[in-house]
């Protein structure tokens, strides 16, 4: 069957760059959209992001100018935040398999113990770090030695754990952008700011980092840079 509703959703959703300063977006409608991003599917269920959304009008206008004076933040109505927070492995790691227990009816079943194990062993396993770089070492070889003979994920350093918190926390924000245009309004992602200042301005610790920055509004026909351009579909669409 096809989905009308949802096609809408997606023609609508484009990136719209000068927003109509006379129509607000009402908080109601960020507070639905980032519940809605954090049912997102990411790694593990490890939850390894923040969204902070800024609100007051001191913020707002310290962040046009961290946006590099772009007029999709100068414009901006609401913007959020996106952030990636791998230093809350263990936390988030320890979240789950407290759920685990909480929600188990008597002697645990072998799914349920299995799961245990996984965010008790495995996860520490892919997210611990140490000065040395062991730990990198030890999933490389691990790896390498398990993959000999079979399927396996390859997983080794900080590149690999960076590219999966940051492929998690994109998909967070695909939804949120997807509820915006399903609320009526449009976004911009934005990749041009200065992240150190965004860092500061925000507070956060040094292993956190900024995945996107999103701005909300009405959008306007100045804010459409062109026609919807992509490649033929048989170019990225690929049948095996």
């Amino acid at each position: 069957m096809h989905s009308t509703a949802f096609q809408e959703i997606i023609d609508r959703r484009r990136s719209n760059r000068v927003f109509d300063a006379e129509v607000p977006v009402s908080d109601d409608v960020i507070q639905r959209s980032l519940e809605r991003a954090t049912l997102s599917p990411n790694s593990s269920n490890m939850q390894l992001w923040e969204f902070y959304w800024i609100q007051t009008p001191e913020l707002k206008k310290e962040f046009g100018a961290l946006c590099l004076g772009q007029p999709a933040a100068t414009t901006a109505q609401q913007l959020v935040v996106f952030v990636t927070r791998q230093d809350l492995w263990r936390k988030r790691a320890d979240w789950n398999a407290q759920q685990i227990l909480s929600n188990a009816k008597g002697e645990l079943t072998k799914g349920e113990k299995g799961g245990l194990k996984y965010y008790q062993k495995v996860m520490p396993l892919l997210y611990k770090r140490d000065p040395f770089g062991f730990m990198a070492l030890i999933r490389r070889s691990t790896c390498f030695f398990m993959g000999l003979n079979k399927p396996f994920m390859r997983f080794g350093g900080k590149a690999d754990q960076r590219v999966m918190v940051h492929k998690s926390c994109a998909l967070a924000a695909q939804t949120f952008m997807l509820s915006i245009a399903a609320e009526g309004f449009e976004t911009c992602p934005m990749e041009g700011f200065d992240a150190k200042r965004v860092k500061k301005a925000l507070d956060l610790p040094r292993r956190a980092e900024i995945n996107m920055i999103i701005s909300v509004g009405k959008g306007t026909e100045a804010g459409i840079w062109g026609p919807r351009l992509r490649v033929p579909n048989e170019e990225v669409i690929l049948k095996k």
